[in-house]
């Protein structure tokens, strides 16, 4: 045999393809040869090509021949760049995680979670221990007035405004920096201000606002109902249409039993008491309907007066609304409120009432009302009614 053939070898361990240990793997048979080695063979005494890797003539430490190995975990070794770690990869992502010098963000030593929070809970328990030494034993910090006054007596105007019925606080906010609104003839340009409710007036856009808890409410009274709360012959009345509520309401001046339309009714005692005062002369406007023909002058008859029995009695306007053959409706106006006096002062010019409805008392008109409801005035119709009577 030649000692150094390409095919079959007297290597250190092995046979032609066998080797200590059988089949095609020996330690150094196979296909390789040990000496100076030819044609397949690899230049190491004792690394086979093609042997098996199970086999006894496989040295798994040889890093020249054969099949390279996958490292054991303790065997690892790593690139210590600038920055890196030769004990191992770190955690997270990028280059530093694998002992390179950049990528892959700062970690703790324990993995964040995904929702983990930005602080760790040990830093908040640090810094509350930090201010729990810093003030213990001192008194309570007291905050800064947030606006001068605020230590007097009240609720702050936006409150007020919104239980009014202005909006909501926001809402009310805003018209105080619009500048609309008035506490005792003063714009108020700041918010938060507190007004005393029963002793501060209000306006807003120039008309006084309700600031306690008045009631207003205007009833389209139907004929045959009593102008009384209460009516002891068990006759209807107005206390019939406001049942079941809270305060005691009564009502603003009274109506005819067969006259229609509007009569307000409130618990402010004063308002009520000025809306039916002649001093401040309130308007209220009647339709009536009566049969012709009428005279020219009829309208200047009532506004010079006519005589009654309880003295004179004008009206300061006066209109025909609509003609139906001899069926006439006419508008009266006049600030008065005695009993019955339109219907005295058109009977007495020869022309007596068939139907009489009161459609407007001062600034409240009666509108598309329906006859028998009752409904609670606007904030604006409040204001115009305490602007009428110099409230």
């Amino acid at each position: 045999m030649r000692s150094s053939s390409g095919r079959n070898s007297s290597g250190n361990n092995g046979g032609s393809r066998g080797g200590n240990s059988g089949g095609r793997g020996g330690s150094g048979g196979g296909r390789g040869g040990s000496g100076s080695g030819g044609g397949r063979g690899a230049s190491g005494g004792s690394g086979g090509g093609r042997g098996n890797y199970r086999g006894a003539g496989n040295d798994r430490d040889d890093k020249q021949g054969g099949r390279p190995k996958k490292p054991r975990p303790e065997e690892r070794r790593y690139d210590v760049g600038p920055g890196g770690s030769p004990e191992g990869p770190k955690s997270g992502r990028g280059a530093s995680a694998r002992g390179g010098s950049k990528g892959g963000p700062k970690q703790s030593q324990q993995q964040r979670g995904r929702w983990a929070p930005a602080t760790s809970r040990e830093y908040d328990a640090r810094a509350e221990e930090r201010n729990r030494e810093r003030y213990a034993g001192k008194k309570d910090v007291k905050l800064p007035k947030t606006f001068p006054g605020a230590e007097q007596e009240g609720e702050r105007l936006q409150k007020i405004l919104a239980r009014a019925g202005y909006g909501s606080r926001r809402a009310c906010e805003e018209l105080i920096e619009q500048a609309r609104v008035e506490v005792n003839g003063e714009i108020v340009l700041e918010q938060g201000k507190r007004v005393d409710p029963e002793k501060d007036e209000v306006r807003v856009d120039g008309l006084t606002v309700a600031t306690q808890s008045y009631q207003f409410f205007a009833l389209n009274k139907p004929a045959g109902v009593v102008s009384t709360m209460e009516d002891n012959e068990g006759r209807q009345c107005l206390g019939d249409y406001v049942t079941n509520r809270e305060t005691r309401l009564f009502h603003v001046g009274r109506l005819d039993t067969e006259t229609e339309g509007v009569i307000l009714l409130t618990n402010h005692g004063e308002l009520a008491h000025r809306l039916t005062h002649p001093k401040y002369g309130v308007k209220k406007v009647y339709l009536a309907h009566i049969v012709g023909p009428i005279p020219r002058d009829l309208g200047k008859q009532l506004k010079d007066g006519i005589q009654l029995e309880d003295g004179y009695a004008r009206a300061d306007h006066f209109r025909v609304v609509e003609q139906t053959g001899k069926n006439y409706l006419v508008e009266v106006t006049l600030h008065e409120g005695r009993k019955h006096i339109v219907r005295r002062m058109l009977a007495e010019a020869g022309f007596p009432v068939d139907k009489l409805v009161r459609v407007a008392f001062g600034p409240i008109t009666l509108g598309d009302q329906k006859s028998g409801w009752l409904r609670r005035l606007s904030n604006t119709e409040v204001g115009m009614l305490m602007q009428e009577v110099d409230l």
